[in-house]
């Protein structure tokens, strides 16, 4: 099974899938949204995060099949994995919940927390981001 650390920095992240939001940081130094969570903006180095939640929409950057995959995924495959840009200005590594073929680079979707193993335990990091098409 997907093991899943949540630690006090990205905490607030995974807490925010359990309810359906997509949490990230950001930067009051430079107002820059962050993501993965972290202690110190990695664009200016500034300490002072603050989290906010994002609409959870976005643009596919870059997408991708795996027909192979290993460990609990490997009777999964086929499935998408895609770059999506997310409207507030970070780019997510993240499988898009949709048949393999269907999504496009451009195509906007939207956040769709899944839950690891196919029940929802209610603690942090039970669940992870993924995404599905928008209409």
């Amino acid at each position: 099974m997907v093991h899943i650390v949540v630690d006090p920095e990205s905490e607030p992240f995974w807490a925010g899938l359990l309810v359906g939001e997509l949490r990230l940081q950001r930067c009051a130094a430079c107002q820059r949204a962050i993501f993965y969570p972290r202690s110190v903006c990695p664009h200016c180095f500034a300490a002072d995060l603050s989290w906010f939640t994002a609409a959870g929409t976005g643009t596919v950057y870059s997408v991708t099949v795996p027909h192979r995959a290993f460990g609990e995924f490997a009777e999964q495959a086929p499935f998408i994995v895609a770059l999506v840009d997310v409207d507030e200005g970070v780019r997510m590594m993240t499988r898009v919940l949709a048949e393999p073929g269907s999504v496009q680079i451009g195509d906007r979707v939207r956040l769709a927390p899944n839950s690891l193993g196919g029940a929802e335990t209610g603690e942090p990091g039970s669940v992870y981001a993924c995404f599905e098409p928008v209409g």
